[in-house]
């Protein structure tokens, strides 16, 4: 069969060049030009050139802006970033120094407080982080990612303070709550 095949691709080869050689000459004929053909190219290139340019647009009037003069100059610079110390030094602070702890990697209210353990003062509550681990919380320790600190631990809830920046280079103590999840 592959025999078949090529014997078939000889007769197709052949018109295929014949096809070319044709289309090749046909091409040549229009390529080639004749002494009397550029008179009729410089006839046409002179009548092109003897139009009359069309009109431009007019240029677009320009529009007269009101001036302002800046008279500010002894305020402070809304720009700079220096801020005055009003007595912000003194107050709360993050502990920079200080290791973060496995709860800090999550935002506060993607954590859900699933239950507690033990009674009274002892009381460990059990968080379920977005990892679906299970973590145990008690005073003392941290979680969000304000800097909260956990105040106390209730049957019902986790209470904590966080450290939100108050936009002028201090620090602002703000309460949180985690309550239970009702299942």
């Amino acid at each position: 069969m592959r025999a078949h095949l090529i014997e078939g691709a000889a007769p197709l080869r052949a018109l295929t060049a014949i096809a070319l050689v044709l289309g090749l000459a046909a091409c040549s004929r229009g390529v080639t030009s004749t002494p009397g053909d550029a008179p009729n190219l410089e006839k046409w290139i002179a009548e092109v050139k003897a139009r009359p340019a069309p009109p431009l647009d007019p240029l677009p009037v320009m529009q007269q802006f009101e001036t302002f003069e800046y008279n500010a100059y002894a305020l402070r610079d809304p720009f700079s970033t220096a801020f005055t110390d009003e007595g912000g030094g003194n107050g709360p602070r993050p502990d920079a120094g200080r290791r973060k702890q496995t709860l800090e990697q999550f935002p506060l209210d993607s954590l859900d407080m699933v239950g507690t353990l033990g009674k009274g003062n002892g009381v460990v509550a059990l968080v379920m982080a977005p990892d679906k681990v299970t973590y145990r919380v008690t005073p003392g320790n941290y979680m969000g990612q304000s800097d909260g600190r956990v105040t106390g631990v209730f049957e019902d809830r986790i209470e904590l303070v966080e450290l939100v920046p108050d936009g002028a280079g201090g620090w602002l103590e703000r309460p949180a709550t985690v309550a239970l999840e009702d299942q």
